[in-house]
């Protein structure tokens, strides 16, 4: 084909393409002008119609939703509800998580956390299993056998058997381990039946063994090789420690301020504790060096909640804000008269000291409703008798009491006896509760002529009072616990300083309650064992060693309520985590499963 046909047919083609593109833009323009530009004068009357039927369906909608808000309240809840980060602001230092060695409030706290022992207490300070599944005693109460739970786990995922019960109890047996349960284990044998079965062989019947089994286990498979006498200063302790307990170790970090340092401990959950993973998202420990750095970091929104011991701290209110948990210690504050003084040996002298005294005046003073205590043992505690509590408010008896012995009035009201004046020093911690009740007890007894100095002592003094008996008289908290075995404070064995534990500091001796007490704690029946201890409260009521106050508290606040605490009597400030896995501090809707 020739070349001019070949552009002729194109020009063509082009010229056809065309006048389609101008037909089909014709008809467009005339269908724009049709069905939508001459139909515009309808569109006012569509307008409303459309707008009609859009405000319907909002009016629908609303009243639907309405509805449903109304009715939520009969197929579901506000209930508290798992997650959020929680934090806990503490006064002190932290130096180890290891419960071997934690002693100190901070300490104690991080590793009840962490680890888990072999038993622990429920809702009703009961004892219960922990990690044991079930514990016998033999008839003798020589030999108590612990079966572990199955399927037990290291946070790291290794299995937790009874050699990690074993290492754990040698350990704090081993002298060169140095460990202050040291000397509560001594004479124990503690032997593997089985992976999943410990025994424990006591040189004597004691029936309080069981509340020994409380502290943390500390796994084998990482501590093992490490010789026992470097455990102390272990990296384990405070870098990553590794437990059974509900919440596992994540991180540490120290501010940059050396003057005044405050340590913060992130925890997670530890998703395979027995009990269920705990319900919060995260726990944080932050330890303060001083408490005025701890107020206002609760102040400040810094942390969610604060421990403190006695008194509410300035500046923080009761209003709703706040959350205010008491937490009833099973554990009594008394004024010990050490007996070796001579003014405080006379009996006489110690009875008017107790029947002078108010200790309702002092409840009331304290501003929380604390539990009175009128003998060694807790109202509610085996063996407790109100026959022997101490009768106190009696001051007209106390005044007959002193004049018949021979304390007698001089002009300046103070009480003398053979060129002796009837004066002594009370020691208290430097606390403003203790100091109030200290100050209250100096006035009331000054008013029967008995002359009393308050000193106070920072916490590393009084405790280096404490070990050395170097005091007149000492208002002090003992922790009793659930049970009645009180020998430790009373029996005539621990009243020397050169003793194991020099806790008796009222260095009382008398055979007879020293009977008591040993018999009393090596008898397994409950009837039995109540029946020996009456002994021991009659002679110590008559001999007024002490005199009993009240139960102290914890006082827990926090800004948020906190689900799942329990304000039930517990026996240490760390078993405020007994159950902490189950503790939430969220609230949500929640649909009824009935």
């Amino acid at each position: 084909m020739s070349m001019p046909v070949s552009k002729l047919r194109v020009r063509r083609f082009w010229r056809l393409r065309h006048r389609q593109v101008d037909t089909i833009s014709q008809n467009a323009g005339n269908h724009l002008e049709k069905n939508f530009l001459g139909r515009l004068h309808k569109l006012r009357a569509v307008w409303r119609f459309t707008t009609g039927w859009m405000l319907l369906f909002v009016l629908i909608s609303g009243s639907l939703i309405a509805q449903i808000s109304a009715l939520r309240g009969y197929y579901q809840s506000v209930l508290p509800v798992s997650g959020g980060l929680y934090s806990e602001g503490i006064d002190g230092p932290f130096t180890t998580a290891n419960p071997l060695y934690a002693v100190n409030e901070v300490d104690t706290s991080v590793s009840r956390l962490i680890f888990a022992g072999l038993l622990t207490y429920n809702n009703h300070n009961q004892l219960v299993g922990d990690l044991a599944d079930s514990w016998t005693v033999n008839s003798r109460g020589t030999l108590y056998t612990v079966h572990l739970r199955p399927h037990l786990t290291w946070q790291d995922g290794q299995p937790l058997t009874a050699a990690d019960v074993v290492f754990t109890y040698q350990t704090i047996q081993a002298p060169d381990a140095q460990s202050p349960l040291f000397s509560s284990w001594q004479g124990v044998k503690v032997t593997e039946v089985n992976n999943q079965t410990v025994s424990f062989k006591l040189p004597n019947p004691l029936s309080s063994f069981p509340y020994s089994l409380t502290n943390g286990l500390i796994p084998k498979h990482i501590l093992g090789s490490i010789n026992v006498a470097n455990l102390r200063s272990a990296n384990f302790n405070t870098a990553n420690p590794i437990g059974a307990g509900p919440f596992k170790w994540s991180s540490v970090g120290v501010s940059s301020d050396q003057s005044n340092p405050e340590v913060q401990i992130n925890l997670i959950p530890f998703d395979n504790y027995w009990d269920g993973s705990p319900k919060l998202s995260s726990f944080i420990v932050d330890a303060f060096s001083d408490n005025k750095a701890l107020i206002s970091a609760y102040q400040s929104g810094q942390v969610t909640a604060i421990v403190e011991q006695n008194s509410l701290p300035a500046g923080i209110t009761t209003d709703s804000s706040n959350q205010i948990y008491n937490l009833p210690l099973t554990a009594g504050v008394f004024v010990f008269f050490k007996s070796s003084n001579p003014i405080l040996a006379d009996v006489v002298v110690r009875q008017a000291l107790v029947d002078s005294a108010s200790r309702a005046t002092i409840i009331q003073s304290l501003g929380f409703p604390a539990i009175a205590v009128d003998e060694p043992l807790l109202h509610g505690q085996l063996g407790y008798n109100p026959t022997y509590a101490q009768t106190t408010d009696q001051p007209s008896q106390a005044v007959s009491l002193l004049n018949g012995d021979g304390w007698l009035l001089n002009a300046n009201g103070v009480r003398m006896k053979a060129n002796q004046a009837l004066a002594f020093t009370l020691t208290v911690p430097d606390d403003p509760a203790y100091l109030k009740v200290a100050n209250l007890l100096s006035s009331q007894w000054k008013k029967i002529g008995i002359e009393v100095n308050i000193l106070s002592e920072q916490s590393l003094d009084l405790q280096s009072s404490l070990s050395s008996h170097t005091y007149d008289a000492v208002l002090y908290g003992i922790s009793i616990g659930v049970d009645p075995d009180v020998y430790v404070y009373w029996d005539s064995a621990q009243a020397d300083i050169s003793s194991t534990e020099p806790l008796n500091f009222s260095e009382f001796r008398s055979n007879l309650a020293d009977e008591a007490l040993q018999t009393g704690r090596t008898r397994l029946g409950d009837r039995l064992r109540s029946i020996k201890y009456q002994q021991f409260l009659q002679v110590w009521q008559q001999a007024a060693p002490a005199l009993a106050l009240y139960q102290p508290r914890l006082l827990y606040v926090s800004h948020v309520p906190i689900y799942g605490l329990e304000t039930t009597q517990i026996n240490t400030d760390a078993e405020r985590f007994d159950n902490v896995q189950n503790w939430m501090i969220r609230t949500g809707w929640v649909t009824d499963k009935t």
